[in-house]
């Protein structure tokens, strides 16, 4: 699609803008919502095609494809009286709000996709989740570093407890930088060095004709350094609290869809 609408221009507003605009071949035509002033002023001051509109309606009016991205405290604010003829795709990135309660605050037949786009697609590397498939939706997103469309909203709500399982890496990494800096490496080596060993990770990981498991093994020695620490850390009880964390968050994103769902016999903000 050529025109493509952004409410919301956050930190996920702004990716897919950069994804779009820094590829450097010819970009769609960004409109963009007045929320996040300053970014998307600096967007459009950066990119040719990226405009801001006077208002969320107007970004509807002018796109093919229209992207919300808004917080999902702030979506009553943002969307209400929004008008969204048929013609309109809509992605909906709002964590844990479902489509039919979107579609509820709308009013629309429009086709409605949620979607899980990380901040990586600004350099068009982030695997995007979507559901329903719809091709115009996971076309974009292909674009981006590929479209992964799954079958169902419990599907989609395993992926998107997978997705809060990132900033934890970070601090796992910040961990381990710590404990370097407790054994009287410099604060800035030790983070220096913890960066340059994880990249190569990330390298790693750009080869999918390994298995996790396989990638796992070919860095692993027998009775080595990290076989220790895998199995003295990351052992069974550790794993299980794992496991335990993540169907917790599952459980609470498909309570809230459930409680977000209009239905005759449910209170929007009724405890699920």
């Amino acid at each position: 699609m050529k025109r493509i609408g952004i409410i919301g221009v956050g930190e996920i507003g702004r990716a897919l803008v950069q994804g779009l605009c820094g590829a450097g071949g010819p970009a769609p035509e960004v409109f963009l919502s007045p929320r996040g002033a300053r970014t998307a002023t600096a967007l459009s001051e950066r990119y040719d095609g990226v405009r801001v509109c006077a208002d969320n309606q107007q970004v509807v009016d002018r796109a093919e494809l229209v992207i919300i991205a808004v917080r999902r405290q702030d979506r009553h604010e943002a969307l209400d009286g929004l008008r969204v003829d048929g013609a309109e795709v809509v992605v909906n990135v709002m964590a844990g709000v479902a489509n039919e309660e979107l579609r509820g605050m709308l009013a629309t037949d429009a086709p409605l996709v949620r979607a899980i786009p990380l901040p990586s697609v600004r350099e068009r590397r982030s695997v995007t989740v979507t559901y329903p498939s719809h091709p115009a939706a996971d076309a974009f997103f292909e674009q981006l570093g590929g479209a992964l469309p799954v079958a169902d909203e419990a599907a989609f709500d395993v992926f998107s407890a997978l997705t809060g399982t990132l900033t934890t890496h970070y601090a796992y990494l910040a961990a381990l930088t710590s404990w370097a800096a407790g054994h009287g490496i410099p604060a800035d080596d030790a983070e220096r060095y913890v960066r340059g060993l994880f990249r190569a990770v990330g390298r790693a990981l750009s080869d999918e004709t390994r298995s996790l498991q396989r990638l796992a093994a070919d860095h692993e020695t027998p009775k080595g350094n990290n076989e220790r620490i895998r199995t003295t850390w990351f052992d069974q009880a550790n794993a299980a609290a794992l496991d335990s964390a993540l169907d917790g968050l599952l459980a609470d994103l498909r309570c809230s869809d459930e409680r977000l769902t209009p239905g005759p016999q449910r209170e929007p903000d009724a405890p699920c």
